[in-house]
């Protein structure tokens, strides 16, 4: 009796520890947190009883953060975009990943295969967004090309944080490769006049389509959809070059302790039924081809649910040259394009 009484003691010690184990989480913040939380985490802490625990913050923040900390880890999972991705890849500060133990990987769009250590999560992509009744009429957007028209003249925003998304489409309007962006330089320049603002996040981009101030926006396609749920009726164009893609990844971070629990949570993250509620809450697209989508959500601009879309329909820059030159991109616009406006 005495040794049963002293085996139920030391279980009874050892079962809050055991339920108390985590898997930290390191992502952007807000609604980007609750969505990985009411998705990919509840679905894993169902199937494992681990708890998922978030560290959050910005994509460059956190990326420094992982730099600093390389050597005692704080996080055993990172989100982040697919050319940021390549920044921590090439420092040592992802684990290559076993795709063997990622089951469901057997059905990721190959637009979603980014490097050996990094795969996509979910998809968007950046395009023109525009309040019909506030333009001149007879402007269409079957081309990139219409956004120098002349009619446009101080109508237009875009981000302040990533020129990438013009920079590319300019240099694909010249005829150039992606390597040799400068012998656009002068297309960009042309452009200036018509840009009004330069949003600093989603929600300044919201602002300045709710008050009309620009009617014309380069725009993340997700926030175009929040805008629209929130009442302001912007409309979506795909061009016919295609609208820039963007994909957030998922990956292992270098020297986590619990890569058995990080290969569940990425197997779970790529469950189709978990990528079809991602893609109903953000109106992204899911990386995986055998996800099941309501027609209504199926049929949205900028969502991609065949091989023929993602083939015609993104225009992809490539994700390790996207990151050896965002910087160069940023300095350059910064000076020439915001400084000069």
């Amino acid at each position: 009796m005495r040794k049963l009484l002293l085996t139920a003691t030391a279980l009874s010690l050892i079962a809050p520890v055991a339920s108390a184990e985590t898997l930290v989480v390191s992502s952007w913040g807000g609604s980007w947190r609750d969505m990985i939380d009411e998705t990919i985490a509840k679905r894993f802490t169902e199937e494992t009883g681990v708890e998922v625990e978030f560290i959050t913050g910005g994509t460059i923040d956190r990326l420094n953060q992982a730099q600093f900390n390389r050597d005692t880890p704080e996080s055993d999972i990172t989100f982040t975009t697919s050319h940021v991705g390549w920044l921590y890849t090439n420092a040592g500060l992802f684990e290559e990943l076993d795709m063997s133990r990622i089951p469901n990987a057997a059905n990721l769009v190959e637009q979603a295969k980014i490097s050996p250590s990094h795969i996509g999560a979910w998809a968007y992509v950046y395009t023109i967004g525009y309040l019909a009744d506030e333009i001149p009429e007879g402007i269409t957007f079957d081309s990139w090309e219409d956004l120098w028209r002349p009619e446009l003249e101080g109508m237009i925003a875009g981000p302040d944080f990533d020129p990438s998304h013009i920079i590319a489409v300019s240099t694909v309007l010249e005829g150039l490769d992606f390597e040799d962006w400068m012998g656009a330089s002068d297309r960009l320049m042309a452009l200036r006049p018509n840009f009004r603002a330069f949003y600093t996040n989603d929600a300044n981009s919201q602002q300045l389509l709710s008050t009309g101030e620009t009617p014309v926006q380069i725009m993340l396609s997700m926030n175009a959809y929040h805008i629209q749920s929130q009442g302001i009726d912007v409309q979506l164009a795909i061009p016919q070059e295609g609208a820039v893609l963007g994909v957030d990844t998922i990956a292992i971070t270098a020297g986590s302790d619990k890569q058995d629990l990080a290969y569940q949570f990425i197997n779970i993250a790529l469950d189709p039924e978990v990528q079809a509620a991602i893609t109903e809450l953000k109106k992204g697209s899911p990386v995986v081809s055998n996800a099941e989508l309501s027609e209504e959500t199926a049929n949205l601009p900028a969502i991609f649910t065949t091989p023929e879309q993602w083939a015609s329909e993104a225009l992809i820059i490539p994700h390790q040259l996207r990151a050896e030159k965002t910087a160069e991109w940023r300095q350059w616009f910064s000076e020439n394009m915001i400084g000069g406006n």
